[in-house]
């Protein structure tokens, strides 16, 4: 009898196991759509942002907290208060506890920076007029000590994990391809996509997004040109390229659920650990 038992527990793990092999929605290849532009202002850009929060959904009239129509969320950095702008540092999760949007930043630098409005005590654009302008005026992010942001997602407001199925940003004097590029990872921290930013030239404005079908985005990486940003006018070398970043654009996260893979293996898994209890029993 228990031979028998357990045959039939594992014809049942194996035919849900056959079902993850068979069935091409599980193992699908996430699909993406890239939306690009470069140029020398904000007219050079703003066709296809424009194209990319059509893409994403929620019209373009933001309610509270960036939301648009609980589709899309948008950080531009204009709202960020002096209190929390340069010289003061930005917390990284100001945007999931302060302003929630369902995000939190890490870097392996020394922290965040939104630029001081014009007229101030602090010189605007991080001390670089030189060399940036903002997309939507007059206040840009950057990571301090660090080319690296990451961007994890979360439902807005809360410590439960999210995932999206859209990101995209504008990026500030973009001028050496190959520098600074947006990086994809899924839930299981598995790259999924990366493009590299188009150049714009000195002052110039690019923009990259994309939308994905067919899968989710756990986590991005924005790795901004080579050079960093210590505080206001002071670079980590005087020599490589400094990339700085305005605008960014998200589908609203959504609570991460389990990939139909992983749901799949683990209901065969406890269907034979229960046999086997019963079993023993």
């Amino acid at each position: 009898m228990k031979k028998n038992r357990l045959l039939r527990l594992a014809l049942l793990g194996g035919a849900l196991l056959g079902t993850l092999t068979l069935t091409p929605s599980v193992w699908a290849v996430p699909v993406f759509s890239t939306f690009e532009a470069a140029g020398a202002n904000a007219a050079a850009i703003t066709a296809t942002r424009d194209a990319f929060r059509v893409a994403v959904g929620g019209g373009s009239v933001a309610g509270a907290n960036g939301s648009f129509l609980g589709l899309r969320r948008e950080i531009n950095w204009d709202a960020v208060p002096a209190g929390r702008s340069d010289p003061n540092a930005l917390a990284a999760d100001f945007f999931n506890v302060n302003s929630p949007r369902g995000v939190v930043f890490s870097t392996p630098g020394t922290g965040f920076l939104v630029s001081a409005n014009a007229g101030g005590a602090r010189p605007a654009l991080f001390g670089f007029g030189n060399d940036f302008q903002a997309f939507s005026a007059e206040k840009l992010f950057t990571a301090t000590g660090s080319n690296i942001t990451d961007v994890s997602f979360f439902v807005a407001g809360t410590a439960q994990a999210a995932t999206s199925t859209a990101f995209g940003l504008v990026m500030v004097d973009v001028e050496v391809g190959g520098l600074s590029k947006l990086e994809f990872f899924d839930a299981n921290n598995a790259l999924i996509y990366t493009r590299d930013v188009l150049v714009a030239g000195n002052q110039g404005l690019s923009f990259l997004g994309a939308t994905v079908s067919g899968g989710a985005i756990s986590r991005v990486r924005i790795t901004s040109g080579l050079n960093t940003i210590v505080e206001n006018g002071v670079l980590g070398n005087p020599n490589d390229e400094v990339v700085v970043m305005d605008d960014f654009l998200y589908a609203e996260p959504l609570a991460a659920v389990p990939e139909p893979a992983t749901a799949l293996l683990a209901a065969a898994g406890l269907i034979l650990l229960f046999g086997v209890a019963r079993i023993r029993s």
